[in-house]
């Protein structure tokens, strides 16, 4: 079954899908953030990125309450934590040191969309693609564990790039929000895979037997289907174009498809 996503339709303030919202412990785009928080239907902090949203939005803090906060709670500050406690957040202390706080906020809140019955598309995270390279890997690592906690997609923001974990299978992803940059790339995970690609400036041609295992840049896609035919995940990454004024019309344009 074909699997279709619009990657930064989340980014729309006209887009109509139905979000999710996690916050990392790193720097806030403020644009970002107030776009995904009016659209988000759950809200969380994950251990320190309360510090963030706390300073990110000074004198109007009330607006941007998260509906918890997760995490073995040593980055978030002590006047931070009093007060969202102050305001009714929910605290939720996880000491499990056998994942990161991350990989324990997604699992949070798979469970407070099934116990709210809430209609979701996708659960998209800001930040994580930034700083320390184990932390981004790690980041990475969560949007595995989150294949077997979830079937909705998974997306990371931060800066320009979003990256998304693409399930062995057929995918369908429109690029036509007008917020694409001029690349994308394919890396596969866990091993080499045959994969193809259609209606870019570069595409990607599985001849044979012919293995990817190393990561693939492809031009501005215009038409992209990735036929992936091993049990092997990708990773899609989305260059995203923050100067393009955002267009609120649909297109036709498809982005890919893997199988």
């Amino acid at each position: 079954m074909e699997e279709e996503l619009t990657p930064l339709d989340c980014l729309l303030p006209s887009g109509t899908q139905r979000i999710c919202l996690i916050i990392l412990n790193q720097p806030l785009n403020k644009d970002y953030l107030n776009i995904l928080w009016r659209k988000a239907l759950l809200k969380a902090c994950a251990d320190g990125a309360a510090n963030h949203l706390y300073s990110s939005t000074a004198g109007d803090r009330d607006s941007f309450l998260p509906d918890y906060i997760s995490g073995d709670f040593d980055s978030i500050t002590a006047e931070v934590k009093a007060f969202y406690a102050d305001k009714g957040c929910n605290l939720i202390e996880t000491a499990d040191q056998d994942l990161t706080d991350f990989t324990k906020c997604v699992a949070i809140m798979v469970g407070e969309i099934q116990r709210r019955h809430l209609q979701v598309d996708a659960i998209v995270t800001l930040g994580g693609l930034a700083g320390r390279f184990d932390q981004t890997m790690a980041s990475v690592e969560t949007l595995h564990h989150a294949l077997s906690m979830t079937p909705l997609p998974m997306l990371i923001l931060q800066g320009t790039s979003l990256v998304h974990l693409l399930r062995p299978g057929s995918h369908r992803l429109e690029v036509n929000t007008g917020l694409e940059g001029d690349w994308c790339s394919l890396i596969p995970v866990g091993g080499a895979s045959q994969t193809t690609t259609t209606g870019m400036k570069w595409n990607l041609m599985s001849r044979g037997r012919k293995q990817h295992s190393n990561a693939e840049v492809l031009s501005l896609p215009k038409c992209l289907r990735a036929n992936q035919d091993t049990s092997e995940y990708a990773k899609y990454i989305q260059h995203i174009d923050s100067t393009k004024e955002k267009r609120h019309t649909q297109g036709s344009n498809i982005l890919g498809r893997c199988r």
